[in-house]
């Protein structure tokens, strides 16, 4: 009967996981140990063909938990991403870099802010450049961004 889990499990796995097409990386790996440990959890529980109900049940509650894990590690990176870029854009010389880097990830970046522009509506805005290095693969991008009345900077072009 346990091999009958096992592969219930299994065969669950690799359809959870194309469910997190657009997820990170941690965001899988959140939903797929998710699923190996509530189906675990659920073949403990009920008899019979009661307990692959439960296994299947445990799987889809453990991939549903997992997967926020997944993302909420992932919303740490934009954590750290968005707080450099707020006050690089709001605090730096046109050229000078903010860094940042989530410690528990490895992850980091660079915001580099070109010369603030005075916009036709009186407010400012600036382009910048933010590289991004993730599991060693770096991506450089570009944008424009623009101070509101809070005081806070909106990304108006990419």
């Amino acid at each position: 009967m346990k091999i009958s889990k096992l592969i219930a499990i299994s065969l669950m796995l690799p359809w959870l996981a194309s469910c997190a097409q657009d997820a990170g990386n941690k965001q899988i790996l959140g939903t797929m140990i998710g699923a190996a440990g509530g189906g675990l959890a659920g073949a403990q529980i009920g008899g019979g063909s009661g307990k692959l109900a439960a296994t299947a049940a445990g799987v889809l509650l453990g991939a549903m938990v997992g997967n926020e894990v997944g993302k909420s590690l992932d919303r740490a990176d934009l954590l750290y991403i968005n707080q450099t870029r707020q006050r690089a854009l709001e605090t730096n010389r046109t050229g000078v870099k903010s860094n940042w880097i989530n410690p528990d990830s490895g992850n980091s970046g660079t915001i580099t802010p070109q010369p603030a522009i005075e916009n036709a509506s009186g407010g400012y805005c600036r382009e910048f450049q933010e590289t991004v290095t993730i599991g060693g693969e770096q991506e450089t991008a570009y944008g424009t961004a623009c101070r509101q009345p809070d005081g806070t900077w909106k990304i108006t072009k990419t």
